[in-house]
């Protein structure tokens, strides 16, 4: 059974925390790097960044399958549109409805809230997960480059689905 519970403690973004560590070192790695990799953990999946990001709105979700944490997304209401900043799940529990449950929470949520679109970025080598957003409904609507410091960046694409 697939659940979706809203992270509302510390206790909960460690988790969170956790699972970054795993699911970033084996699937970004071979895309950007480790000291890449290493960096952005610690300015965007770390539990600090995450209670900041809290405060700038984003809200925080933790996906279990049978009762276990075995990934988590990030949402956060920008006018009319839901930014999706952050979608991961476990690379063994990958192809089992998480995903689409996820974005099936997600459409929910954006739609109670009154947006008409869900938008996000994602690398431009991360080939798989490109295709498995186009077969959600995903456009590409553009390319994204933006400095995140250290040396740094994110090269992405602007991926948005009307509602």
């Amino acid at each position: 059974m697939i659940k979706i519970t809203s992270v509302t403690s510390t206790t909960l973004l460690q988790q969170i925390e956790s699972l970054a560590d795993i699911i970033w070192r084996e699937h970004y790695t071979p895309i950007i790097g480790k000291d890449q990799v290493d960096y952005m953990l610690e300015k965007f999946q770390s539990v600090t960044a995450m209670h900041a990001q809290i405060e700038q709105g984003y809200a925080y979700f933790l996906v279990h399958k049978n009762g276990t944490a075995v990934g988590y997304f990030s949402i956060q209401k920008r006018d009319d549109t839901m930014f999706l900043s952050k979608l991961y799940v476990l690379k063994n529990y990958r192809g089992q409805g998480l995903g689409k449950a996820s974005m099936d929470y997600i459409h929910q949520q954006a739609k109670a809230m009154g947006c008409n679109s869900i938008s996000l970025t994602v690398n431009r080598h991360n080939k798989d997960t490109i295709r498995a957003y186009g077969a959600l409904g995903f456009e590409n609507v553009g390319e994204q480059i933006a400095d995140i410091g250290n040396g740094f960046v994110m090269d992405d694409y602007l991926l948005k689905k009307k509602l």
